[in-house]
């Protein structure tokens, strides 16, 4: 059971770094951006590509990894993500999924489709309560938690995170006092792209690296939004632990529902708490 728990832990950790981004996204621009997806494939297939640069060592091609899809970030959102404020949601959904598509196709192009194994960087383990835990996990948990406090003093101790705060509580009123929210946005848009692309990176070890893995976590990363609360950090950061372990503990009795018990848990929150585009 505590290997069970572990498990948990770790992926609910990846499920915020990866969701927070799209919770903020959805949160403040009412956008559906199946884009995330991409660059959290692309921090994957990054490190992967850099980890031969630096024979294997992890740390500094997860940082040229995370960079590096800064540029990406910044070209997806100032042409399409940009152009979809205002829009349908529905327009959304098309154009941020036509692009995460065009991106499987190149990395396919360029890769290919077979799955690309990870090793584990530290490769040890921890006995706890006689089960032997591997470190690279209890490190994932411990990171994701850091960047959950980091995000908290950046949010609510600086001038940027307060603006962003107050435009996603209300925009109209943030915009009124001559506030050019899109600008604050697009810094949104750039650090979740960033740590969705750390998320890709922590989970490449742990699963392996292929053009349609975005896809797998996706989905599961929209339900942790919806489950936390459009734009509630607080939220998505509970929610991701919590559908974490629901999917660990679901795994270990009955593996091919443990996905399914995600969604299952969305749609009781959907009954009583709609969500409103």
């Amino acid at each position: 059971m505590i290997s069970t728990i572990a498990y948990g832990l770790t992926i609910g950790g990846i499920f915020y770094i990866i969701s927070i981004g799209l919770s903020l996204t959805f949160g403040s621009m009412r956008i559906v951006n199946f884009a995330h997806a991409l660059i959290y494939m692309a921090g994957a297939y990054i490190l992967f590509a850099s980890m031969s640069l630096f024979k294997g060592w992890f740390i500094p091609a997860a940082i040229i990894a995370v960079v590096s899809v800064i540029p990406l970030a910044y070209v997806i959102e100032r042409f399409v993500i940009r152009r979809l404020y205002g829009e349908s949601i529905d327009l959304a959904i098309i154009a941020t999924y036509a692009v995460l598509l065009i991106g499987v196709d190149i990395t396919k192009w360029i890769w290919g489709a077979t799955p690309i194994p990870v090793s584990d960087p530290v490769g040890k383990s921890l006995p706890v309560l006689g089960v032997d835990l591997p470190v690279y996990r209890l490190i994932i948990i411990v990171v994701s938690i850091l960047i959950f406090i980091c995000l908290e003093i950046f949010f609510r101790k600086t001038i940027v995170g307060k603006i962003i705060v107050a435009g996603l509580e209300d925009r109209e009123a943030t915009t009124s006092l001559g506030i050019n929210l899109d600008k604050y946005f697009s810094i949104v848009f750039i650090l979740g792209s960033s740590l969705a692309a750390l998320g890709g990176v922590l989970y490449a070890p742990i699963t392996t690296v292929h053009p349609y893995m975005g896809f797998q976590v996706i989905l599961i990363s929209f339900a942790v939004v919806i489950v936390g609360g459009l734009g509630s950090m607080r939220g998505t950061f509970v929610a991701a632990f919590a559908l974490g372990m629901v999917m660990s503990v679901t795994g270990r009795f009955w593996g091919p529902a443990a996905e399914a018990m995600v969604f299952a848990v969305m749609a009781v929150v959907l009954i009583f708490k709609p969500v409103e585009v």
